[in-house]
């Protein structure tokens, strides 16, 4: 016969709580960070592959990207700015993310640069 010990499974349960709760939020909040980053590849490739296209139509593009990757409607408005040498492409956006009892804006400000 084995002796078991009298304590209860209540610690294991709050920590399986806790590590749900982790994984929930950090889910939320890693989700608008990784839609930023695709964003900002995709003016990236903007500005890689097609810098010398007209502005209309690399906004059109990324307009298209923001709307599939479902962000706020402020992430279309993108300024590009041209000199003789190099193409800046960048918009700015806020995302909410919810916390128990809290929402917190965070603002994003992707951006691109490269050679013309």
């Amino acid at each position: 016969m084995n002796p078991r010990r009298g304590a209860s499974s209540i610690g294991c349960l709050f920590m399986l709580l806790i590590a749900a709760a982790v994984i929930y939020f950090g889910a939320n909040i890693g989700g608008a960070y990784w839609r930023f980053y695709e964003y900002r590849d995709d003016m990236r490739q903007q500005v890689r592959f097609h810098a010398r296209s007209p502005n209309e139509v690399i906004i059109a593009r990324l307009r298209a990207a923001a709307d599939s990757l479902e962000l706020p409607e402020a992430a279309g408005k993108i300024t590009i700015r041209r000199t003789r040498s190099t193409i800046t492409i960048e918009a700015e956006y806020y995302e909410h993310v919810e916390f128990p009892m809290y929402v917190r804006e965070i603002r994003f400000h992707p951006r691109a640069e490269g050679p013309l």
